[in-house]
């Protein structure tokens, strides 16, 4: 067994921002990673960071614009917390070493981004992520900060109180991919999760082959709700045959999209006719598939991302890797020739249920980055806000968790006096089927033990799961799963979505929950074994997939990146409330909570979304 007062399972952005945090405040601290950072995801973010730098700007507008761009289901005191933290981070991470692209007189760059009314996002080429990471990861190494890499967290050791509010979390239980072992690390103080998305539970998407939604799927099972899972935002430019992201720099640079009659179509739509591409991305990604859907798109599946009028000096200085991107996934020279693209999953505005210092309802157990709904987003996310949101509140995170008081949290998680219940009966999911609670591997532990001896427990059960698995000579294997899972959640649960679809979708994925309960492990080796851990993350892309799909049905109208066929209407008088979904005694359990329009200094008055 190993011991830390704080463990952060995942060294992506919001995980070594959180570790660095954790040290700074004084706490023992280690990072446990499926990946060795500079591998984590975040090192696809081509993007930037949103951060109020420059006289003309200020935070207030940062605020307002994310606010506006969430379709007003941001939490306003969320919102401006990332706009006022935002300027002090970004240049922090300049004096650490960022390497941010310059002006002639050596400004930090800054360039426009979709829904934002200043040139806001800075930037460091087309590789920001990557730079990111690499910034961080040295300081990691400098504070000594123990890294585990290539160790799987399987799940967490909580104990087993009714209430999930008087649940702690004591630690996680881990599988050594080079040893084969299994291990539990004890948490003094408090576990950080900072897993990234769930990306993985579309075939279609930006996202990595690690993102796999466990941290998601492992606080739900210990009782932590998760928040607005239904808002799943589908970049604009993604390459086809790939997903591969093409980065919004482009259109922020001034990249064109057309149809294949060669149409700039962008400004054909009402609501983007001020701003055509640099509309935020829910608005560019629905006007680009309703392109195609009318006959217009090339080859009836993408349109076109023009940058050469660019010029050449200009691309290779602020867009190079887009262009090996390109050539490499699809043969095209952006240098010569426009760039084939469409939208694909990309970002999960939802999560597990925090507030604004990360912590859910479980006491010691913490989350931040993408697998984490504080809601800076609500219903859409600005380019450019992820990095900020990585490095803000994995920060607060951090030092939270390492037992440094930041205030009192202005949002309440977990179950209140304010929340609304809902018991759908007709909802088409089984209790048990969705359920966490039977007896085979796709069942969760739902809270491990009260006792001290939780997280050997927690480890023993692990151990026992996986010789089930081992064992077993025939039965499905979790890539048969797995692809039926991402086919049905592309097909229905996309950008435009009908009751009909997200109930065909619901019941797939009930199919594949029974499925896997006959599920087994080919690969017989115990050191690096792939199978092994991929069945493991398909049980948690089922759990995931799942409130993605339920959300979606729940909440029936218009709102950011939730487009539904039946409901095209933002209906502000009823729906102006989070989704919450929790596991609550056999199957998932739907309540609501209003959202904060009331900031520091002002409310923010939910109007007409158009840019």
């Amino acid at each position: 067994m190993y011991e830390h007062d704080v463990i952060v399972v995942g060294a992506g952005g919001a995980g070594l921002r959180a570790a660095i945090a954790a040290n700074e405040a004084g706490a023992d601290t280690a990072i446990v990673s499926k990946l060795h950072p500079v591998r984590s995801h975040t090192g696809a973010a081509e993007g930037g960071i949103n951060a109020a730098l420059r006289e003309g700007d200020d935070w207030e507008l940062h605020a307002y614009d994310t606010m506006k761009g969430s379709d007003y289901l941001g939490d306003a005191p969320a919102v401006e917390t990332l706009a006022q933290d935002a300027p002090d981070e970004t240049i922090q991470l300049e004096h650490w070493g960022m390497p941010f692209s310059r002006e002639d007189d050596g400004r930090v760059s800054q360039r426009p981004f979709g829904g934002l009314s200043f040139p806001r996002t800075t930037y460091a080429g087309a590789e920001t992520g990557h730079h990111l990471l690499h910034v961080m990861y040295e300081q990691v190494v400098k504070r000594g900060i123990q890294v585990y890499d290539e160790w799987y967290v399987m799940n967490l050791a909580t104990s087993d109180e009714a209430d999930p509010n008087d649940r702690e979390c004591h630690g996680v239980v881990a599988y050594d991919v080079q040893s084969g072992n299994i291990e539990g690390f004890k948490a003094n103080n408090g576990v950080v999760l900072a897993t990234g998305g769930p990306g993985q539970a579309f075939d279609h998407t930006t996202n990595a082959v690690s993102c796999t939604g466990d941290g998601h799927a492992m606080a739900y099972r210990a009782g932590a709700p998760l928040e607005d899972m239904e808002f799943i935002q589908f970049h604009p430019t993604s390459l086809p045959s790939t997903g591969v992201l093409i980065s919004e720099g482009v259109r922020g640079e001034g990249g064109i999209l057309y149809n294949n009659d060669g149409e700039r179509f962008m400004f054909e739509y009402g609501y983007a006719n001020n701003d055509g591409e640099l509309a935020s991305r829910d608005v560019v990604a629905r006007a680009e598939l309703t392109e195609v859907n009318e006959g217009r798109g090339v080859d009836d599946e993408y349109v076109h991302l023009d940058m050469r009028h660019l010029g050449e000096e200009r691309i290779l200085d602020r867009l190079e890797n887009i262009l090996h991107l390109a050539e490499d996934f699809e043969g095209v020279d952006g240098l010569v020739e426009p760039m084939p693209v469409k939208p694909g999953q990309h970002y999960a505005m939802g999560g597990i249920d925090v507030d604004e210092n990360g912590q859910t309802c479980i006491n010691g157990l913490y989350a931040a980055g993408e697998c984490a709904c504080v809601s800076v987003h609500g219903g859409n996310r600005l380019g450019g806000n992820a990095l900020p949101e990585l490095i803000v509140f994995g920060k607060r995170a951090g030092r939270h968790a390492a037992g440094e008081t930041l205030g009192e949290p202005e949002i309440e998680t977990g179950y209140g006096d304010d929340v609304e219940d809902e018991t759908d009966a007709d909802l088409p999911v089984q209790p048990g089927a969705t359920g966490l609670e039977t007896s085979g591997d796709v069942a969760a532990d739902g809270g491990v033990t009260a006792s001290v001896d939780s997280l050997e427990r927690a480890v023993e059960r692990e151990r026992e799961r996986v010789e089930r698995l081992m064992e077993k000579d025939s039965g499905i294997q979790h890539a048969e799963i797995r692809s039926r899972l991402q086919n049905a959640m592309t097909d229905y649960v996309n950008v435009f979505r009908t009751e009909e679809g997200i109930k065909k979708a619901l019941r797939i994925i009930r199919d594949c929950r029974e499925q896997y309960q006959d599920v087994y492990v080919d690969d017989p080796s115990r050191t690096f074994n792939t199978d092994l851990q991929q069945t493991y993350e398909t049980r948690n892309l089922i759990d995931v997939a799942e409130t993605i799909a339920l959300g979606a049905l729940v909440r029936n109208e218009f709102r950011g990146a939730h487009w539904r066929q039946e409901n095209q209407v933002r209906d502000d008088e009823n729906w102006l409330k989070h989704t919450l979904i929790s596991w609550d005694g056999g199957e998932p359990n739907i309540f609501y909570r209003p959202v904060i329009l009331e900031g520091e200094e002002k409310t923010y008055e939910p109007k007409v979304r158009s840019y």
